[in-house]
């Protein structure tokens, strides 16, 4: 419901104050409600202010200390305080260009000392220095600051740009950095695979020898037990030749094997034997000798 006078009394909307003046000096405040006026008496309406929260948006261009311009939106929220309704009506006249001075004033002072960098981390300490200073200058005048906010820091579309690349830059940067630890990493768990499969490896031939060893001890055994007259050397020259002749017939077959040039005859499987034997015996003379 909205404010309705006549002559004799008048009706004050909620969230509203009026101004009664008596011969055209302030007598007293009219609260939300009905009320009387004796126009004989010299009393009227003078005025009607709300004290509703009002929002005003103050766009203020400055420097900061690294010589860049940026432009500052601060919204600043007041109200009239109810009790002081008079000193708001007949202090100021116009209330918004007063608030808007005061925070030109104080960013202006501000800014300059803060960095780009440090005026976007520092924004709230900004925001509080120009809420300390109209509390104190408003509340003189009847108006009380409820809020001051920061709403947004726009440096020049350059500053932006620049900004934008380094953002770019450091990100491709760490980007990188990450990229090169997961090669090494995979390069690390790689080499630990080919170790493993070479281990593994390893173990398969250590054991595959192993066998053939006990396979060949076992054959050497039994003919010499079932053939009369041979010993244990001749039974190995006789595994040897028959295993160089499953050599041969094996490369002749695969058709993936290079030609491969050999010394070939019965009397060289003697002389590998030879050198397979003396090669062991060396080997374990020079074990002895260590220990």
């Amino acid at each position: 419901m909205g404010n309705a006078f006549c002559l004799f009394c008048g009706c004050i909307g909620q969230a509203n104050v009026g101004i009664v003046e008596k011969w055209g000096r302030f007598d007293k405040l009219a609260q939300p409600g009905f009320s009387f006026f004796n126009p004989f008496a010299g009393e009227c309406i003078a005025g009607i202010l709300s004290t509703r929260i009002s929002s005003l948006d103050v766009k203020i261009e400055t420097k900061t200390k690294d010589n860049v311009f940026v432009q500052m939106i601060c919204s600043i929220q007041y109200r009239v305080i109810k009790e002081n309704a008079d000193d708001a009506f007949y202090e100021l006249q116009n209330p918004k260009e007063q608030i808007q001075a005061y925070v030109f004033d104080v960013v202006r002072a501000q800014v300059p000392r803060m960095t780009l960098d440090e005026l976007f981390e520092q924004k709230g300490d900004v925001a509080k220095a120009v809420l300390e200073e109209l509390e104190k200058v408003m509340g003189e005048y009847g108006y009380n600051i409820e809020h001051i906010l920061m709403v947004d820091i726009i440096p020049d579309p350059s500053v932006r740009r620049a900004m934008n690349e380094i953002n770019a830059a450091q990100r491709m940067q760490l980007a990188s950095v990450y990229k090169g630890e997961a090669e090494k990493v995979l390069q690390i768990k790689r080499a630990e695979a080919d170790a493993e499969s070479k281990y593994l490896g390893g173990v398969g031939v250590a054991r595959q020898r192993q066998a053939i060893t006990d396979g060949l001890r076992e054959n050497i055994l039994n003919f010499s037990h079932k053939i009369e007259g041979t010993s244990a050397k001749e039974v190995m020259d006789l595994i040897m030749i028959t295993q160089y002749f499953d050599t041969i017939k094996d490369l002749g077959n695969s058709s993936k094997n290079t030609t491969v040039f050999l010394p070939h005859g019965p009397g060289h499987v003697r002389d590998i034997s030879d050198q397979i034997r003396n090669g062991l015996m060396e080997a374990e003379s020079a074990r002895v000798n260590d220990i």
